[in-house]
């Protein structure tokens, strides 16, 4: 069967494209061109063919969120809600990062309890399973490596973040420039890190690039190319191990996109503001424009608890200079595994933080939205105000809380609400709808 890609270059506009150019407002022909390109990705598998998101350019910037047990927690129904609520909190794709417990279970029921593209990173399942039959995660050996990517394809993955772009060569540039102020944050990235140094060997996701994709494809799953050396401090970014691992990566982006696989490279991690515009320029051009994946960028490193507004300030502008897919945040980065509250919260300064970045990615057709929400509140209509909102339940609910004398104010200004008393200035000069 042909992957989304292969069908787009063969002229075909699959189920999938045509689903995503409805739910953009754009052409099923742009779209396909798009595919056909290694432009957009739509996450899929044939096994289960979760809801159509389109991922690339032209694209409204898509959010992800992130669940998963670790080794000190392991409550199965707590994942399956956290899932459904990032669903409902209105996540683009999910990803079951589980490190602890049943790893098929978890996945499965995960998988199983949301419509949405479902990804992860094998590597997680790999060295523990590695860990729990030989008591050492760097005995795992390659074959049960690539057996477990297929298992997960099979189970329905959707797309795969897999750590091909670590090698050894990276791995010596990180040793020339004498570590890192925040050392290796990635789990993945670490422990194929160790696996390497341990064993004296190449990476072999990386020696058997073309197997991977052979697998993938095999699915039409999408392969995110993992940033296991990524940024984890802001005075790390940009550094010689990170520049070679993206290199790397967009050098296989594009030999993957040639063999028919869906490709979508993953960025950093910590970054500063001034930064992120070079970074998205640099993978666009090294990549041939394909989709970027950028996890935040959390922008400062100082504000435990809060990081869901560091990276929402970091997402708006990777959006805004073109990144494709954020990685959401959570209040509990740094701290704790999240919980459901934090998942939901995570999800929807992801959310304000992507549509902020597409006003200034596609003004063209990004502002409108803002123009009608601003002529509301000029008019006191708060109906038309919540139909407007991106979250108009919680709008409504923050609103019955504090419920004003006079309903057509709110009860921060009362007698002395200032759009009201202007409307009544200037009511015939007003443009738009009259109050």
């Amino acid at each position: 069967m042909a992957t989304q890609i292969e069908s787009a270059r063969q002229g075909i506009t699959t189920a999938q494209m045509a689903a995503v150019a409805k739910n953009e407002g754009l052409s099923a022909e742009f779209v396909r061109q798009m595919v056909a390109e290694g432009k957009v990705v739509i996450p899929n598998n044939t096994m289960r063919n979760p809801l159509s998101a389109g991922i690339g350019k032209g694209m409204r910037t898509k959010v992800n969120a992130s669940i998963g047990t670790s080794s000190d927690i392991v409550d199965y129904d707590a994942e399956i809600r956290k899932a459904q609520a990032a669903q409902s909190a209105g996540a683009d794709t999910l990803m079951e990062l589980s490190v602890g417990g049943d790893l098929d279970r978890v996945r499965r029921e995960v998988i199983a309890a949301v419509d949405l593209p479902v990804g992860n990173v094998p590597l997680y399942q790999a060295f523990c399973e590695a860990a729990r039959k030989y008591g050492d995660p760097n005995k795992l050996d390659a074959e049960m490596l690539f057996d477990i990517i297929e298992k997960q394809c099979a189970d329905g993955m959707a797309f795969m973040a897999i750590h091909c772009g670590i090698n050894l060569y990276t791995i010596e540039r990180l040793r020339k420039q004498g570590y890192r102020y925040g050392g290796l944050v990635s789990k993945g990235g670490v422990s194929m890190v160790a696996w390497m140094m341990k064993n004296g060997r190449e990476n072999p996701l990386y020696e058997q690039f073309d197997r991977v994709c052979g697998i993938l494809k095999k699915y039409d799953v999408v392969l995110s190319l993992g940033n296991g050396l990524r940024a984890g401090a802001i005075h790390d970014s940009h550094d010689r191990a990170m520049v070679q691992e993206l290199l790397i990566n967009c050098e296989l982006a594009e030999l993957g996109s040639e063999m028919g696989c869906q490709m979508l490279v993953e960025g950093p991690g910590h970054m500063p503001l001034d930064e992120i515009e070079a970074n998205v320029r640099l993978q666009k051009r090294m990549s041939g424009d394909a989709p970027y994946y950028m996890l935040g960028p959390i922008s400062t490193d100082v504000a435990p608890g809060y990081d869901h507004i560091t990276a929402a300030i970091g997402a708006a502008q990777s959006s805004r200079y073109g990144a494709d897919l954020i990685c959401y945040i959570t209040p509990a980065e740094h701290l704790a595994l999240p919980n459901e509250k934090d998942v939901i919260d995570g999800v929807k300064a992801a959310k304000v933080a992507a549509y902020i970045g597409d006003m200034n990615k596609y003004p063209e057709r990004g502002r409108e939205r803002d123009k009608e929400m601003s002529k509301a509140r000029r008019d006191l209509n708060w109906q038309k105000q919540f139909e407007l909102a991106l979250f108009p339940e919680d709008a409504r609910a923050i609103r019955a809380s504090r419920t004003p004398e006079d309903e057509d104010t709110c009860t921060m200004c009362g007698d002395f609400c200032a759009s009201r008393g202007a409307g009544e200035l200037f009511k015939q000069d007003l443009r738009g709808d009259k109050i």
